[in-house]
């Protein structure tokens, strides 16, 4: 560990410590179900303050990045380290290095976070890798899609939200396909969202796959997929 990650590291959890309120914390922990404590951090002040420090603490390359990301991410005491740590990993300055080599990284945080506000927000930093390695990414999302782990199968689905057109149809369906039978909440809303995404760019071409695959679907699944078709056709 670099002395730069760690001072970083040192003055995120001294920031966020600074502007915690202990009242707010109980009632965020109860609403994210979360066995690990809250500091009382919303998130517009918790962005605030990293964007502060992370300028004053610019980290050399690949390894330092992900040093003081994992460092942030692995010794946290409450939440709000951990939402620190995707602040880091989602910040523009290191927009170069999301390459095929942070994969690993992603994994370890999607499995041992296991919650969708974790995952959601990681599964469009894979998605960033997915634009930048496409082949490399691609298959490992297919492989993540047939995963006993429900979260590698949800960012999956969901890693390219956004894409609109430049979506891959194929890896899409491939990466839905295996869970169309799962009964896992996390999942059917996925799928539903993934196909929501698209719609916004090719309804035809969504309204059209949820008819033929209509037994497979779950009803959220469905409704969630065509919620925005009638109102993107009369545009």
């Amino acid at each position: 560990m670099t002395r730069a990650a760690r001072a970083l590291v040192t003055d995120v959890r001294a920031a966020l410590a600074e502007i915690a309120d202990p009242k707010k914390a109980p009632a965020m922990q109860r609403y994210m179900k979360s066995s690990m404590p809250y500091l009382g951090v919303p998130t517009p002040p918790l962005r605030r303050t990293c964007r502060v420090v992370f300028a004053r603490h610019p980290l050399d390359g690949l390894d330092e990045w992900r040093d003081a990301i994992l460092m942030l991410w692995r010794g946290a005491t409450h939440r709000e380290h951990r939402y620190a740590a995707i602040e880091l990993a989602s910040d523009r300055r290191y927009a170069a290095l999301q390459t095929g080599r942070t994969i690993p990284m992603y994994e370890e945080m999607i499995v041992d976070g296991a919650w969708w506000d974790y995952v959601d927000t990681i599964a469009h930093r894979l998605g960033d890798v997915l634009r930048r390695e496409p082949a490399r990414t691609a298959a490992r999302m297919r492989v993540w899609a047939r995963s006993g782990n429900l979260w590698k199968r949800r960012t999956a689905i969901i890693c390219q939200l956004g894409f609109k057109s430049d979506t891959d149809l194929a890896l899409l369906t491939d990466c839905i396909e295996p869970s169309l039978g799962s009964g896992e909440f996390f999942l059917q809303k996925a799928i539903g969202w993934a196909l929501r995404d698209l719609a916004w760019s090719n309804p035809k071409l969504v309204a059209n796959w949820v008819q033929r695959h209509r037994d497979a679907l779950s009803p959220l699944s469905r409704r969630e997929a065509l919620k925005n078709i009638a109102s993107l056709r009369r545009r």
